[in-house]
Order: structure tokens, then sequence, then C-alpha cells
């Protein structure tokens, strides 16, 4: 007798997430090279969001390669591998009713669009932070682009590995031109009209 029973006819429905949470979910992806302003925004974005009441999870080098992903290191088939969980791990909080903001070189159209395609298209929003690779070079306290030009660091993306740029994102900001007001702003005036939703509060019956 088969003692595994189906139980995702059972489990609350994304919709039951998000009427309790009172917001819809979406995967912000942040893509541009090292040093172009990313995490930054991404930061500044998710503090935007929670004076708005809007609960958010930001996911970045620093708490995924330290964790689900510090098995993986940089050859062409762990970066794909890297992308591709993170894309997983994304759409679970997206179909939660997250706002997940994602902060990663993903240096082509190949990895983007894949990860786009384990989320879902229409929950994702890909946004090309465009900084110039000379100003990208200037901010570079840890001295990685030097060491990089040097060949130092091998395959590092701008200088011996390369960035394809996005086709067409849904948001382009140069971080050299735009402070990180105006960059927030912009994007907030994006992502507001997606994921405002009205909270649906149960009447408990006594």
């Amino acid at each position: 007798m088969n003692n595994i029973y189906p139980i995702f006819d059972k489990m609350l429905t994304r919709a039951d997430k998000e009427a309790l949470l009172g917001q819809h979910g979406l995967m912000v992806w942040f893509t541009g090279l090292s040093g172009s302003g990313k995490s930054t925004i991404a930061i500044a974005l998710e503090r935007e969001l929670q004076k708005r009441g809007l609960l958010c999870r930001i996911l970045d080098g620093d708490n995924i390669r330290s964790g689900i992903n510090n098995n993986l290191g940089f050859s062409p088939e762990d970066r794909v591998e890297n992308i591709r969980r993170i894309a997983e791990v994304g759409k679970l909080f997206v179909d939660t009713g997250i706002i997940t903001i994602a902060a990663f070189i993903s240096p082509n159209n190949q990895l983007r669009e894949m990860a786009s395609r384990i989320i879902g298209k229409d929950d994702f929003m890909e946004v090309y932070v465009s900084t110039p690779i000379e100003e990208c070079e200037r901010r570079d306290v840890k001295g990685l682009y030097a060491k990089a030009r040097r060949g130092e660091i091998k395959e590092f993306t701008g200088i011996s590995a390369p960035f394809e740029a996005p086709e067409s994102p849904a948001l382009s900001l140069d971080t050299s031109k735009l402070s990180l007001e105006e960059s927030v702003h912009r994007l907030l005036d994006m992502i507001l009209p997606r994921v405002k939703s009205e909270k649906k509060v149960a009447n408990s019956k006594s």
C-alpha cells in the first residue's frame, strides 16, 4: 500500500499568502559589474519598501555563497548552478508573496533568462545597473579590478571574462549619473504598482 500522499492540493496557495501579507510577490533582479552599486541600491530599496509595510528579502553573494552555494566555485558550470539555485530559492520567496531582491553580476543573458524562466516571467523584473567599468574600478576599495588586470584573479567579469548587457531590462540605472535616492525613487515608481494589494482580514465568529 502506497503511503506517500500528494500534499500540494492541501497546502495553502500563493493567493492565500499574498492575502495575508497584503502584497504581491515579485523578483527584482539586479545585474551589473562588480562595484556598479547593485547591493547598495538593493539595501536602500529594501529599507524604503519596509517603511511602506512591505515584506522583502535580499539575496546576494554574502548570504548565498556563504550558505546554500558554499560548495560552488567560479567555473562556468558552477556559475550556472549558482544562478539556478538562486532562482529556485527566489521562486519560493516570490510564491510566498515576498518581494525578493537579488543582486548578482549574472554576467550573460542566458543565465538571466534561465532565472526568469524558473521564477516566472510575470514575476521577474530585471534591473540593469549600467555604471561604466571605469567608475566601478574607481570605487574598488578591495583592489579586485587591479588584481584582475595583473592576472592575479582569473575569469573576472569585465576584465578577463565578458559581461553581456541585458537586451531589454525593465529599468537601467547608471549610478555614475544618478544618486542613490534617484535610483531608489525610479525603482519604487515601477515596483509599488505591482506589489500593492489590499490586506484581507478574516472575520472570526464566536
